[in-house]
């Protein structure tokens, strides 16, 4: 195989491995909510930022927090985690 060829095969692996951000379906992030032990509807992505995933939670446990960062990453997206503190 010539410098040139493997050259070319590596840039293609590259380019595979990275996953563009899209707009999710309320479907699909209500089955992560569900996945992640979270209520429906704290997880939120905006049309303005496709690349965030805003998970609005008061108090998410750790294993919340990885469930929710796992994911994101997998579908190239940002996770942030939005603390809100609700009036009691």
């Amino acid at each position: 195989m010539t410098r040139r060829a493997i050259v070319a095969a590596m840039g293609l692996f590259a380019l595979s491995a990275c996953v563009t951000p899209r707009l999710h379906s309320e479907a699909e992030l209500n089955a992560v909510t569900q996945q992640c032990g979270l209520a429906l509807g704290e997880l939120i992505q905006d049309e303005s930022e496709v690349k965030l995933l805003l998970a609005v939670r008061q108090m998410p446990t750790p294993e919340q927090r990885v469930c929710v960062a796992k994911w994101a990453r997998r579908n190239g997206l940002k996770p942030v985690f939005v603390h809100v503190d609700y009036p009691s």
